[in-house]
């Protein structure tokens, strides 16, 4: 880690690649809060602005699913509405990258 990093990497949530293989493709993602997103693939030629796109929109689900005042922290989270997102964020995965 440079401490000299200025911009936006400095709060880079996005960790990138973590391990490929002829298969599949694993990323990763921290958030503020240390929470830890994996996101595994075996479309091994999708993009990082894709990947990117992925996690950003399932943190925000993920955000509003914890913000219910009836969710108890570090409990499954059993919203539907979470569960309806992230389908469609999962379905929607590397569709803007299939031509």
């Amino acid at each position: 880690n440079n401490p000299k990093k200025s911009g936006p990497t400095l709060n880079e949530t996005f960790l990138g690649l973590l391990y490929p293989t002829e298969n599949y493709k694993v990323y990763g993602y921290l958030t503020n809060t240390k929470v830890k997103f994996i996101l595994v693939t075996t479309d091994l030629d999708v993009r990082d602005a894709d990947v990117r796109n992925f996690f950003r929109r399932f943190h925000s689900a993920y955000v509003d699913a914890v913000s219910n005042p009836f969710h108890i922290p570090g409990k499954k989270i059993t919203s539907k509405i979470f569960a309806e997102r992230v389908s469609t964020i999962v379905k929607s995965f590397g569709l803007s990258s299939a031509s």
